[in-house]
């Protein structure tokens, strides 16, 4: 993969490639676990193999300086012991929530602050998928605005609600959603194909999803990922960031077979449509 900044360079002895930036490194069947380099130093998100991480350092020849956990869950978590023991790296995660190791827990309101990587990042409380799900939003390795928001917000989806409710979710998607527009949305899966299907049978006349689809179909025919995405994007392709959308909101209640009282109701039946859907 590029790194987010699209750059390339020629490769010598002792360069493997751009010295600072984000890159997503493939693990399982579709997490992505992101790298954030700078110079010779380095930081992962949820980093749930240690394998492929390990493999990235020794391959560019870097440090790993942090580790930062967006929730519980084991692809996300499950490389972590091992990274530290090797690499002796600083976890930080969430306050709420059961982790294999963390050095720093962290709410909302909190920063994590790394100079050496360019890194300040403020913490978002985002529950819904778990009860204690967090995100980082901010600057990290030249790249700002972003978002790390593991399983809450993907490309033209969001997470299956495991541990909170629809009122919880619906919060956390507006409060990612009220970043700036030009927000890079750094998810931790490469669900999109499949979101965008869906999108599609909820908003079937909607132009830009379809150019969207169209686009993120030829990315992947090229073996490329289709994230990050940006939220300007995902406000207009995404069905739980258009609740309020007279459109989405008659699709779901169409498909409920019942009126729908708010956005919470309309996002609840937009995530149990998207349950079902095949």
């Amino acid at each position: 993969m590029k790194d987010s900044k699209g750059s390339k360079r020629s490769a010598g002895p002792q360069d493997t490639g751009p010295t600072a930036g984000i890159t997503g490194i493939p693990a399982f069947n579709d997490n992505y676990l992101w790298l954030i380099r700078q110079g010779t130093l380095a930081a992962v998100v949820d980093p749930g193999d240690a394998a492929p991480v390990l493999a990235s350092l020794q391959q560019q020849r870097l440090q790993l300086r942090a580790i930062l956990l967006t929730h519980h869950h084991k692809d996300h978590v499950g490389g972590v012991l091992e990274l530290v023991e090797r690499t002796g790296a600083t976890v930080f995660g969430p306050a709420g929530e059961k982790l294999p190791h963390c050095d720093r827990r962290l709410a909302q309101g909190d920063r994590v602050t790394l100079p050496e990587l360019d890194l300040d990042l403020e913490v978002l409380d985002v529950p819904g998928h778990t009860a204690g799900h967090i995100a980082y939003a901010g600057r990290a390795a030249g790249v700002e605005p972003l978002v790390f928001c593991g399983d809450t917000l993907f490309a033209s989806g969001c997470g299956r609600l495991f541990e909170g409710t629809p009122q919880q979710m619906k919060a956390s998607l507006d409060k990612l959603a009220a970043l700036p527009a030009k927000t890079r949305v750094y998810c931790a899966h490469e669900y999109t194909l499949s979101n965008l299907a869906w999108a599609a049978a909820v908003e079937p006349d909607n132009a830009a999803l379809q150019v969207w689809h169209q686009q993120a179909r030829h990315l992947r025919e090229q073996s490329q990922p289709t994230v990050p995405t940006t939220l300007d994007l995902e406000r207009q392709v995404n069905p739980f960031l258009r609740t309020a959308v007279p459109e989405v909101a008659a699709a779901a209640s169409a498909h409920a077979g019942r009126p729908l009282a708010d956005a919470v109701e309309v996002f609840a039946a937009l995530r149990e449509w998207k349950n079902d859907f095949r």
